[in-house]
């Protein structure tokens, strides 16, 4: 079974988003710990999980809606970090 845990900056960042925001983060983390990175990604195609490049390498990213991303990190086989929950492009941090 999965464990996910949430940065600092991360858990910041949900306080302080929309509760629509809030309870799909909840929902996507209970699918994971539930089936499993894979078959959520297969299941929640709509959201869009994916790699990122360039600074954010190595993290994968996925879309809430048009205008909010939530940032995680795979650490281990069955440790995920959230890393942040942002409205802005990520690219740029």
């Amino acid at each position: 079974m999965l464990e996910i845990i949430f940065s600092k900056r991360a858990e910041k960042d949900l306080g302080k988003a929309p509760k629509a925001i809030q309870e799909k983060v909840l929902q996507w983390k209970t699918l994971v710990e539930r089936l499993g990175l894979f078959l959520t990604r297969q299941t929640m195609k709509g959201l869009h999980d994916e790699p990122l490049s360039g600074q954010r390498k190595g993290q994968r990213s996925i879309r809430l809606n048009k205008q909010w991303r939530l940032i995680y990190e795979e650490k281990t086989g069955i440790l995920i970090e959230i890393q942040e929950l942002t409205a802005h492009d990520y690219r740029t941090r």
